[in-house]
């Protein structure tokens, strides 16, 4: 992690562990949380969200979070152990809930490339909506050491998701998925461009048109 990464990440507590309602992270013996523990989860990203959509990523101060989501402080590093964690779990929750929009007014594309470029531009478009929020997530993204790895893991598969339900595959080859690695790759890295200005819409649009073609080029021999 860069220097500056590890000065702005270190909210973390060194005693802190993931309590075990904190997680759907991957751990295999972790129950499910409880309708109040998800309710508690609810309030911290909605916090951490509107803290960080009013001034980006140094605007999330764990105390603040806490306070605003109506949480003991102890109890929010339990669930999230540091800004970093929080941030990356604000991204799946972010998209997650594009994703129950894009199902509900599905891509109208005829081809399968052409709906995962216009899905993921939609995508793209809700985040510009809210730019300081989207810039905390990715900064944080890009901060995310080994320790964040099952939140980062989520944001990953949760883009999957997207790609696989616009392009009306449930059951993709492996060539398959290592095309929809690359598009989520060019998607994340179109993001960065954009929110340092150096990337506009029309360009990110031409990108995302372009990379998405590996779609067909990957598209099952029917013959």
């Amino acid at each position: 992690m860069p220097a500056q990464a590890k000065g702005e990440a270190s909210t973390a507590r060194p005693s802190a562990k993931p309590a075990t309602p904190a997680h759907e992270h991957g751990q295999a013996m972790s129950p499910p949380l409880t309708e109040r523990q998800e309710a508690r989860r609810r309030r911290i990203l909605r916090a951490a969200a509107q803290l960080a959509g009013r001034g980006g990523f140094d605007a999330v101060q764990m105390r603040e979070v806490a306070e605003s989501s109506q949480v003991a402080l102890g109890t929010l590093y339990r669930y999230f152990p540091s800004k970093v964690h929080l941030l990356v779990a604000t991204m799946q929750d972010q998209l997650e809930r594009m994703h129950g929009t894009l199902r509900k007014k599905p891509p109208a594309g005829e081809s399968p490339a052409e709906r995962v470029a216009e899905t993921l531009m939609r995508t793209f478009r809700a985040l510009q909506r809210e730019p300081h929020l989207a810039d905390a997530m990715v900064r944080a993204l890009t901060f995310a050491d080994r320790s964040v790895s099952p939140e980062v893991d989520q944001v990953s598969r949760q883009t999957t998701a997207i790609i696989l339900d616009a392009m009306g595959q449930d059951d993709p080859t492996p060539q398959q998925l290592s095309a929809v690695r690359v598009i989520e790759h060019t998607w994340h890295s179109a993001l960065i461009t954009w929110l340092s200005g150096r990337a506009s819409i029309a360009q990110v649009r031409i990108d995302m048109e372009t990379v998405c073609r590996l779609i067909d080029l990957t598209a099952p021999d029917k013959s």
